[in-house]
């Protein structure tokens, strides 16, 4: 499983162990699943798809940001 924190500069947004997180990167959307090799990636407007552990799944609209990866764990900066 991955642990995700995606915060923003007001508050943070969400923290949690998911399935799988899609991220719309500045080249183009990419998904991040459990054992992804690490990165570190620009966002651009967009959604953020996040699967929970238990299937639900939310949707965060972003304006842009950051994403860094490693080890499963995920940390999301945006801009709201």
């Amino acid at each position: 499983m991955l642990n995700l924190e995606i915060i923003s500069p007001e508050k943070r947004m969400f923290t949690g162990i998911i399935q799988l997180v899609k991220l719309p990167g500045t080249l183009g959307s990419f998904e991040i699943m459990e054992n992804h090799a690490p990165i570190i990636s620009t966002l651009t407007k967009g959604k953020i798809k996040v699967k929970e552990v238990d299937g639900t799944i939310t949707f965060f609209d972003i304006t842009g940001g950051l994403i860094e990866a490693s080890n499963n764990q995920i940390n999301v900066l945006v801009e709201k």
